[in-house]
This record gives C-alpha cells, sequence and structure tokens, in this order.
C-alpha cells in the first residue's frame, strides 16, 4: 500500500499533557511585556476630536516609515482597504481592479461592492503575485455612458507570503500613472515585504497613492492598521471611517502597542522567515511524493505544503496533525495549521515561535507524513 489514511485521523485523541504550536497565522501573537508596559502608561485624549497624542505619534511614525504625509490608524485592514477603495473611487459606477487572489476580493466580505457601491474586476493573478498589465488595459472601460468609471488598481504585497517583484511594481506605477488610475497597496504583510526583499518599505510604495498595513499580524500589537496617504487623502479618511463606525475616542491604548511594534518586532522579522524555511525544507528533506513544499514560494514567514488529495486529503494532514494517538514522544506534539483545501495546508510562524518550538513542529511533521506515506521510513 503506497499510504495509509487511518480511520483514526477523524477521532479526536488528544493528550492534556502534549505541547500545542500554533502555526495558523500569524494574527494569534500576543501583547509583549513592553507592549502592555506602554499600553498602560499611554497618554491618551479622545481622538475623534484629534487630541490622542500617542496615536497621533504612531500616525506620525507611520507616514514617515512609509514615505507618505499623513496616515490613520484604523481598527483593521480591511476598513483600511474599504475606506481606500472609497477614497479613491469616489464617483458613483467606479471600478476597481486586483488580482483573483487578493485578500479584498476574496476575505473582505466584497465591502467594496456591498458598502462603497464599487465593482472589483479581478485579474489572473500570476504565480508571483503579479498580474498582466496588458490585460489590465484590455479591460480598462471606455469613455461611455454604458460602463462603469475605471479608477483604482489594487496590489498585495506581500501576497501568499510572496513578495511581489519591484520590477514589476515599478511598471506598474507608470502604467497607472499613464492611465490616469489611483493606485492602493494592501500592505497587510508589508514589512514581511521589507525584510525579506531587503528594500525599504518607501521604496515598495514609491509611486503609490495609499497603503496600508497591519500592526496585528507577525508585528504582535493586539489591534490595528495604518492607512496612509496625502494629507488630502488622510483628511477625507477620517470622514469615511466615523461613517463605518471607526471613530475611535482613547486609542492610545492601543497606538502605544503599535509604536513598540514598529520600534520592536520588525528588525526580528528575519527570524519568521528563516524558520519558515527551515520547516519547509525539512520536509522536502524526507522525500516524500505526497508531501512537498515549493522552496521557491517560501519568501517570508508563511509554508504552502502540498498534499497528492488523490492520496491523502489535506484536511486529514491537517487534523492527525493536531491529534495525538500513539505512545511516541514525536506524536505528543499538537501542531496546528489551516487546511486551505484538500491539496495545501499552510503554516505560519511569527516571533513568539522559538526555535525549540520550530525543531518540535519539524519532528511531529515528520512523524506523521511517514504514518500516511508508507514508503518514508524514519528512523
Amino acid at each position: 500500500m503506497y499510504y495509509e489514511e487511518r480511520s483514526s485521523l477523524n477521532v479526536i485523541c488528544n493528550d492534556n499533557n502534549a505541547v500545542v504550536i500554533d502555526l495558523r497565522s500569524d494574527t494569534l501573537t500576543k501583547p509583549t511585556k513592553r507592549m502592555r508596559e506602554a499600553m498602560f502608561n499611554a497618554e491618551v485624549g479622545d481622538d475623534v476630536y484629534g487630541e490622542d497624542s500617542t496615536v497621533k505619534k504612531l500616525e506620525e511614525k507611520a507616514a514617515e516609515m512609509v514615505g507618505m504625509e499623513d496616515a490613520i490608524f484604523v481598527c483593521s485592514g480591511t476598513m483600511g482597504n474599504l475606506i481606500a477603495i472609497m477614497n479613491h473611487c469616489d464617483v458613483r459606477g467606479s471600478e476597481a481592479y486586483c488580482g483573483d487572489s487578493a485578500h479584498c476580493l476574496l476575505h473582505e466580505q466584497c465591502g467594496a461592492s456591498q458598502i462603497a457601491g464599487v465593482n472589483l474586476r479581478p485579474l489572473r493573478n500570476n504565480s508571483d503575485g503579479t498580474f498582466d498589465l496588458c490585460e489590465l488595459e484590455s479591460l480598462l472601460r471606455k469613455d461611455r455612458h454604458h460602463e462603469p468609471i475605471s479608477k483604482l488598481v489594487l496590489v498585495e504585497n506581500t501576497i501568499d507570503g510572496k513578495i511581489v517583484p519591484q520590477s514589476w511594481i515599478i511598471e506598474l506605477v507608470t502604467f497607472c500613472k499613464k492611465h490616469n488610475l489611483k493606485l492602493h497597496m494592501d500592505g497587510a504583510r508589508l514589512w514581511n515585504a521589507s525584510v525579506g526583499s531587503g528594500k525599504s518599505a518607501k521604496q515598495i510604495v514609491s509611486g503609490f497613492d495609499s497603503v496600508t498595513f497591519c500592526l496585528s499580524k507577525g508585528l504582535g500589537a493586539p489591534i490595528g492598521s495604518l492607512l496612509c496617504g496625502s494629507k488630502e487623502f488622510v483628511a477625507k479618511a477620517r470622514r469615511v471611517r466615523k461613517v463605518l463606525g471607526g471613530g475611535m475616542r482613547q486609542v492610545g491604548i492601543l497606538g502605544a502597542a503599535g509604536l513598540v511594534a514598529l520600534e520592536d518586532t520588525i528588525p526580528i522579522l528575519k527570524d519568521d522567515h528563516r524558520r519558515a524555511l527551515h520547516f519547509a525544507s525539512s520536509i522536502n528533506d524526507i522525500q516524500s511524493t505526497i508531501f512537498t513544499v515549493d522552496l521557491k514560494t517560501v519568501q517570508t514567514n508563511m509554508v504552502f505544503v502540498r498534499v497528492d488529495p488523490d492520496l491523502v486529503s489535506a484536511t486529514n494532514f491537517a487534523n492527525r496533525l493536531r491529534n495525538v494517538c500513539d505512545d511516541n514522544d514525536d506524536d505528543k506534539i499538537i501542531v496546528k495549521c489551516l487546511a486551505l483545501n484538500e491539496s495545501f495546508v499552510r503554516f505560519v510562524f511569527f516571533h513568539e515561535i522559538t526555535d525549540n518550538q520550530l525543531m518540535l513542529a519539524i519532528r511531529k511533521v515528520k512523524y506523521v507524513i511517514a504514518k500516511l506515506d508508507s514508503r518514508i521510513s524514519l528512523p
């Protein structure tokens, strides 16, 4: 038998003494001690009146770091992206363009159409996160009363852990200027792109009209994102944020954690990337034909393990990793991960995952793969 997909995969048989390593997402971080101290000591005021000094400091720092004039603190990246779409698509009947794998298209409840009245028109994402500019040009609307108005292009960087090539971004900036299109970057994990590419955030977003980046994905803050742009853009954003329910009061308590995140966590993102690559390489070292990783896609903190669905389902693989079924030390480790579909399982690294936890996760993954692929024999 080439593989073994045991009936016990669907049975919960956790060991209460098992070590739990949660690699589902980098949104799972808890505020650090320094963040909690900063939150406790934060100077606050009413942000709706523009009187919260801590969040002002955060916004000024964020704008400077991405090379833009101003910034606004928002509850989430979803809110920041929606505000950007509403700001840039300020004429009824507007259309915006994005890749077909984009978060704003797939995972934000179609807020662009549901709330903003903007049509999001997708383009096929290439494997590196780009899309074809010739295809984009062919989709742009003519100046006809029958058609919507082409207004905005959205780019996600990183996308599925991959860094969008800067050479393509430069071409896109030129394209959008030529066609009088606004350009927004969903940079939820912008700092992973910066650290992974060795380019500053200013370089990456140069030529963009706006950018969002998240404080709670990988950077470790408990909540919030920054939306950055020109002073005029941010002034409009404050009005839009209010109607979306995002007018906040003594928000400096959260802003203080964001400041610590920018100072403390960005420099150590490289360790998340190192651990992700080690994890991915260790899986390929097993030489299973059922479980593989394309190492070219492991550019930051995410690992996507491809599972041959004709032999083992990704869901069962993920379920088995989170269960303890055998009296074996390698099995007494619970690894939480995310089965995206029946072919791919995602693992995400962040600063709370230590080298020791990395090695434990590798032990459990190797053990489970050997159980599911009978051609694999581990010592």
